[in-house]
Formats: C-alpha cells, structure tokens, sequence
C-alpha cells in the first residue's frame, strides 16, 4: 500500500490516465494558441469610442458587445468604412484599439479637434481611423496609422443576441469631409 491509501497498481493505472488525457488535450493548445494569434478571435469591445455602432447600451448597463475579430490578411482590402483593430495604441501601447476607417492613403481628410491642422493628405501606406463616439481618442489625436498595425476587421457581433449578426459596415454612413484619392 502506499501513503496516500491505494495500492501501487491504483496509482499507475491513475498515472497512465492523467497522462493520456493530458496529452489528448494538450496537444490542442498550440494549435488553438495559433489560430487566436492569426486567424480569427472573439473579444468583448470595451469603452465608448465605438458608441452607439458598438456598444450602445454604454450608458445604460455594463454590457458589452462580444464580436469576432477576423485577422487573417487584416491589413489588406481595406474600405472606407470598415471597423478595424489595431495594435500599438499610442495612448496605452498594451492596448488594442478599435475604430472605424474613414481615409485611405491619398484621400484628403477634413480633421477635428484637437488635430493641429484643418486638413491631412493621408500618406502612402497609412489610413485615417476615427471612433463613431464624441469621446474617442483617434487620428485627430494622433494622427495617421501605418496599415501594418492593423490587427483585425471587426466581422460579427456575436452578443447580445439581439444585435447578433455581421457588422454590416458598409451601410454605416460615412462622415463628410474626406476627398477620395483617384
């Protein structure tokens, strides 16, 4: 017998079963690592910058709008409208921001303040993001972003289940102010 109650056999037979099942299901954590990384991966959207497109029960309750975030190729085909990730937020670099594109590289943009000037021709390789709110902190702040830093395309919102369904960007309206590039 051993010290913890049970014979020898008993432990073996529980080791041999720990073992199996650990391998069973570790060898699934690599890959499901991998696929949150570069693939696709479902996150709540905090904070009001996306108010009222993305969480319009803000100033109501503390619920949050759980929406995939689809990565893979993220900073590729981009279009006026889409909701986007991105990494590197300069006021919290941990952070991942999530706002709306309203320039492309080209396009002259009509800015807001606190933006130091009127107007930006938006550079090769860079887009102008904004948040739907009043209160986002956005490219009026900080200006252009690299397409590089684009981490994801907000695709479905998946709670609550009564707004769940694809973000239907493209019948957001766009803001006025902004001169397509040809």
């Amino acid at each position: 017998m051993s010290r913890w109650g049970g014979s020898w056999g008993g432990r073996a037979k529980f080791l041999s079963q720990f073992s199996h099942y650990l391998f069973r299901y570790a060898t699934w954590i690599p890959p499901l690592i991998w696929f949150n990384t570069y693939v696709a991966e479902v996150t709540f959207i905090r904070g009001q910058s996306m108010y009222p497109f993305l969480n319009p029960h803000y100033h109501e309750s503390l619920r949050k709008d759980l929406c995939l975030v689809w990565k893979l190729y993220a900073h590729e085909g981009l279009k006026r409208g889409m909701v986007v990730t991105f990494s590197r937020n300069p006021d919290d670099p941990n952070k991942i921001a999530v706002k709306r594109i309203v320039g492309l590289e080209g396009d002259v943009v009509r800015t807001k303040p606190p933006y130091p000037y009127d107007h930006v021709c938006v550079p090769e390789g860079h887009v102008w993001v904004e948040g739907d709110g009043v209160l986002s902190r956005d490219s009026n702040y900080y200006g252009p972003i690299s397409v590089r830093l684009i981490t994801g395309r907000i695709t479905h919102i998946l709670s609550p289940w009564e707004r769940a369904g694809r973000v239907r960007w493209w019948e957001h309206p766009l803001r006025g102010g902004v001169n397509r590039a040809a």
